[in-house]
This record gives C-alpha cells, sequence and structure tokens, in this order.
C-alpha cells in the first residue's frame, strides 16, 4: 500500500514566520489593551502589569519552540501550504466505495494549525500561574472587584481566539496582512480622535501618546512586510516609507473636519 502522508522536513517560509507572529501577538496586545482599560489613570501597577503580560508571551512562544519537532531546538520543521483546503483536511476525507469513508486526517500544513493551539495553552497557564500573584500584590490603587478584570477578560478571550484557530485558521493565514492594516489603522485613528490630537504639539505632549503612535507604526510595517514578503527588497523595502503617512494625513486635516468647526461655519453661512 502506497502511503500519502509524508513527514514535514522543510523550514517555514517568511510568510509562516510572520503569520505565526501574528497570532502570537493577539493575545499580547489584548492583555495590553484590557490591562490599561481596568487599570485606571492613577494604577502603578498597568506598567509592571504590561511587562508580566509580555514575559508570559515571550516565555510561551520559548516553550512552544522548544517542544515541537525538532523537541528542544527554536526551529520547527513544516509543510509548505498550497492551497486553502489544506487547513481542512477533515472535509476531505477518502470514500473509496462511495459509501464508508476513510478518516485518515492528518495535519497538511503542519505545525502551523496546532502550533498556535499549544502557544495559547501554554500563555494561559504562564498567566494564571504569574498574574494573580502579582496584581493581588501591586494593584493597592484598585478595588478588589476591578484588580482582577484583566484576568478575568482573557478568560473569555483565549477560547475565543483558540476557536478562531480552529475554524478560521486557514482564512486568517491569507487574511492577517490586510486585517493588521485595516485595524491598525482604525484603532488609530479612533485613539487619535479621542485624545484629540490635532496638531504635532499635541502628539508630543504625552510619552504615551508617542508609545501608541509607534506601536502603530510597528503595526503599519508589519502589514506591509506581510502582503510583499519582501521577494524583491528593491521595490518592497520602499514601501516601509509609507508607515507614517496615516498620522500625518490625519493630523494635517483633523483641523479641517472639526465638528465645531463645521457647525459654526454654518451658523455663519445662514
Amino acid at each position: 500500500m502506497q502511503k500519502v502522508c509524508e513527514r514535514c522536513i522543510e523550514s517555514p517560509e517568511i510568510y509562516d514566520w510572520l503569520y505565526l507572529g501574528f497570532m502570537a501577538m493577539l493575545p499580547l496586545v489584548l492583555h495590553w489593551f484590557f490591562i490599561e482599560w481596568y487599570s485606571g489613570k492613577k494604577s502603578s501597577s498597568a506598567l509592571l502589569q504590561h511587562v508580566t503580560a509580555m514575559l508570559e508571551c515571550s516565555m510561551s512562544a520559548v516553550v512552544t519552540l522548544l517542544v515541537t519537532e525538532p523537541v528542544g531546538m527554536l526551529t520547527i520543521r513544516s509543510c509548505r501550504v498550497q492551497m486553502l483546503s489544506d487547513w481542512y483536511t477533515m472535509l476531505y476525507n477518502p470514500s473509496p466505495d462511495y459509501v464508508n469513508t476513510l478518516h485518515c486526517t492528518q495535519e497538511a500544513v503542519y505545525p502551523l494549525y496546532t502550533i498556535v493551539l499549544i502557544y495559547y495553552a501554554f500563555c494561559l497557564i504562564l498567566m494564571m500561574m504569574l498574574r494573580p500573584l502579582l496584581v493581588k500584590k501591586m494593584a493597592c490603587g484598585l478595588g478588589k472587584s476591578d484588580r482582577f478584570k484583566s484576568i478575568y477578560a482573557a478568560l473569555y478571550f483565549f477560547p475565543i481566539l483558540t476557536v478562531l484557530q480552529a475554524i478560521g485558521g486557514g482564512l486568517l493565514y491569507y487574511a492577517f496582512p490586510y486585517i493588521i492594516l485595516v485595524l491598525s489603522l482604525v484603532t488609530l485613528a479612533v485613539y487619535m480622535s479621542a485624545s484629540e490630537i490635532q496638531s504635532f504639539k499635541n502628539l508630543v505632549a504625552k510619552k504615551k501618546r508617542l508609545i501608541v503612535l509607534f506601536s502603530h507604526w510597528l503595526l503599519h510595517a508589519y502589514g506591509i512586510i506581510s502582503i510583499s514578503r519582501l521577494d524583491k527588497l528593491e521595490q518592497d523595502l520602499p514601501l516601509l516609507a509609507l508607515v507614517p503617512g496615516p498620522a500625518l494625513f490625519y493630523i494635517v486635516t483633523a483641523k479641517f473636519t472639526e465638528p465645531s468647526r463645521i457647525l459654526l461655519e454654518a451658523g455663519n453661512g445662514h
């Protein structure tokens, strides 16, 4: 009998690593968002929680790579993704006699499907080991019911991310560069609008605003690199010059779209 399944011996392409990086960033970004959301403006523990979240995700990523084939090394072997159906082999079990189905599903995109689920499991375990003790000791400025809300939020979004990977992993693999660009542009515009940033002076007034801006620029660059895959460096690298474009465009045009100014001009027109 001739075997169809073969051992994965190739190295992941740069696009595969970018996809894994995107899936690894999701829980970290969500951790940071909910820590910032629930910590309060006067909480001194927010920064330490941010660092702890990064430490948890970094340790989880390293451990995940170490337990993945080849075990004990920070490299992985993989099979190349050829098409979307490679992610959903369970839908293509053969029926030789058109009656009985042979359930011989294998992971054709190994390890891009399961390695993300393993990573999320380690993230959850490390969070439950480290974060409650840290929050209990450091989050003194918050009430007892508020200090653990960022952890409770993680207990909700980790199952959601797991289901998202299990069902939509293949779709995310092909769509994640565009998801990064769209979400980073929308969130940057919302943040600058909510913070009433209408000039470069407003932008540099607080260090936090610059941190948020540079973080979004990194996401812009990540999305551009993922789309281009850096196949031709001399053509793709100049695209990174577009990274500051959306922020500059917003600042330049914000004064023309200020609601109070539009209402004032409308009133004067009458």
